[in-house]
């Protein structure tokens, strides 16, 4: 059974281990001492009494105070309770690719290490988190939950994961938006290559949910810079059967043209939708990049 200390090191989970992720918007489940939720519940905290009327649940009246008063009062309390986190993580087959300066990792690789330190931070900080795999179908949903072990649980989904298949961002997340009932954080690791409209119908969907989303889009440095300068064949994969083989001189400003106006778009639209779009690359060490960001996050508050 594949054991943390096989997808995280001790240096990159000391990096982030004094970073708490804070959302922006107070939803249900958040941490608790860091966000007071407005949803009452059976809790820790005792806000006011009120007046028993018919319909209320009879577990809520307090015994004590009708014994002293021969009244029926409910006790209410203010409910206090953890980040409910969603990680979503893309296994689809262009994660697959590694490049000449990613020192052998896949984009796949950097995401799951990144889903698991993730994942690693939210339970250290009793947060709850949860997770979905997927490439054209959502393949796994683990709900979200706070209890320590729940971390082998992830590691063992995140360690049988193999890139594979086409995916639609847009469709699959539109598959999500019914499985992820309550209000709180997604985190969608993914390359988010797809069609951009469709991507932010389904986001925009989330947050109209009251979702709050932070994206970190993994890249290769291949994908970025173009190196290519010889005759080069290319080979898709997600389709085995699309293979060109080109001069790299001849598309490489076509490429970054088209590179630049995917980019912008995506900016664009999560900006529109209130979305945090964090650039990753594979040769950049995971836990760094996640510290970095998290730690502006954290003064942002």
């Amino acid at each position: 059974m594949p054991h943390v200390s096989d997808v995280l090191s001790a240096h990159d989970i000391r990096k982030v281990s004094n970073i708490q992720v804070l959302a922006k918007q107070v939803v249900e489940g958040f941490c608790s001492g860091l966000h007071r939720s407005p949803h009452k519940g059976f809790s820790v905290e005792f806000k006011e009494h009120r007046s028993y009327v018919p319909g209320d649940d009879i577990r809520t009246i307090d015994w004590k105070l009708f014994g002293k008063t021969d009244r029926l009062y409910i006790r209410e309390y203010e409910e206090e309770t953890n980040l409910r986190c969603t990680i979503l993580l893309d296994s689809s087959g262009s994660m697959a690719y590694s490049g000449s300066r990613s020192n052998g990792v896949t984009k796949h690789q950097y995401a799951v290490q990144t889903a698991a330190c993730l994942s690693y931070l939210m339970l250290q900080q009793q947060d709850s988190v949860g997770m979905v795999t997927f490439d054209k179908k959502v393949r796994r949903y683990i709900p979200p939950r706070a209890r320590p072990r729940h971390l082998q649980a992830i590691i063992n989904e995140l360690n049988k994961q193999k890139p594979k298949h086409e995916t639609e961002l847009g469709d699959v997340f539109h598959e999500m938006v019914t499985k992820i009932h309550r209000r709180g954080l997604l985190i969608i690791i993914s390359d988010l290559f797809g069609d951009v409209d469709q991507l932010m119908k389904s986001l925009a969907q989330f947050r109209h949910a009251n979702h709050e989303i932070m994206i970190f889009q993994i890249w290769d440095p291949d994908e970025l810079n173009f190196p290519f300068r010889q005759w080069t064949q290319f080979s898709s994969l997600e389709s085995a059967s699309h293979r060109h083989l080109v001069d790299p001189a001849q598309v490489r400003r076509s490429y970054i043209e088209k590179l630049d106006q995917f980019r912008e778009q995506l900016a664009k639209g999560c900006s529109r939708h209130r979305i945090s779009l964090v650039p990753m690359t594979t040769d950049q060490p995971y836990a760094d990049s996640l510290a970095a960001f998290l730690a502006l996050r954290r003064k942002s508050k």
